[in-house]
């Protein structure tokens, strides 16, 4: 069993099917699917059930995943140990981001940290670090199980709960506003409470999502229940939908302020969502992981001030 053969296992294990496996590692679907088909045979066993276009994990796939990445981890810390002798620093990190938080343009209003900013200076002084970012369906949620999972070294998360699988730095946090369509009754309004809005109708983000959790929780602790028959996957969609009339939403004030809509406080609830750098705890992160991380941290400070 080789080395190579686990990272093709790997890709097309998390990335859910052989070509998109083959893109994440920059070679030929043939090269992916020989390579996996060789490991099969040296194993004894199938790793994946082919259906068509669609694959999933066999019961000895599902077995070999959790070893597959052990292993990968240990041979990347093992080639950083050797290039920190070298004099080099260099790898991948694999870094989840947050759609409506650290990734939008200055222009639009920086929220956190300028995490594309960040990633340009780092790679001037460390060319030899490459970077793979991922923006999860779930959110945060999916963040915390593919750091668990070993499929993400490092995470910018809406922080709501505790979380032991991972070690959270804090990086600051962000009010959440209410976003009206313009014509709406409560545009223009001062300040709004938590009881103006229990008859309207709500766009949100999906379950998972730490504004998600941030929201309901706080009707929930008002004891209103809240409809939300539209769910949106970035700021820009749900502020189209509200800008439609589909209904209201709550967003950060930045990237929000914009003709169609109105931006309106919520006097009678917390709506501070904490952000921070997430990094799993079970396992020693690279020395490029870790020189990264500091990098994201030191930038948030800089804004907080």
């Amino acid at each position: 069993m080789e080395i190579r053969q686990l990272e093709y296992f790997l890709a097309v294990a998390e990335e859910g099917g052989f070509t998109r496996g083959a893109r994440r590692l920059r070679v030929a679907q043939s090269a992916v699917s020989a390579t996996v088909q060789k490991l099969e045979r040296e194993l004894g066993m199938p790793l994946f059930s082919r259906n068509g276009q669609s694959i999933s994990l066999t019961e000895a796939g599902t077995a070999l995943l959790p070893e597959a990445q052990g292993l990968l981890t240990a041979a990347r810390r093992a080639r950083d140990t050797v290039d920190q002798v070298r004099g080099g620093m260099r790898g991948t990190v694999r870094i989840g981001t947050l759609a409506s938080i650290g990734m939008r343009p200055a222009a639009d209003g920086l929220l956190v940290v300028d995490l594309p900013a960040v990633l340009g200076r780092f790679h001037v002084t460390h060319p030899l670090v490459t970077f793979r970012l991922n923006v999860a369906p779930r959110g945060s949620a999916d963040h915390f199980q593919a750091l668990a999972d070993g499929r993400l070294d490092l995470a910018m998360v809406a922080v709501t709960d505790q979380t032991p699988a991972a070690r959270v730095r804090p990086l600051g946090s962000v009010r959440w506003s209410l976003i009206c369509p313009a014509r709406h009754r409560l545009a223009g309004a001062t300040s709004v409470t938590l009881d103006d809005l229990a008859d309207e109708k709500f766009v949100d983000f999906p379950h998972g999502w730490g504004s998600r959790t941030l929201i309901d929780r706080a009707f929930a602790g008002a004891g209103i229940a809240r409809d939300v028959p539209f769910e949106a996957a970035d700021q820009a969609s749900a502020l189209g939908l509200v800008r439609n009339g589909l209904g209201v939403t709550f967003l950060p004030r930045a990237g929000s302020e914009g003709e169609g809509v109105s931006v309106v406080d919520v006097a009678d609830a917390d709506l501070d969502l904490r952000v921070g750098l997430a990094i799993a705890q079970q396992r020693e992160p690279s020395a490029a992981t870790s020189a990264l991380a500091d990098a994201i941290v030191r930038a948030a400070a800089r804004t907080r001030r």
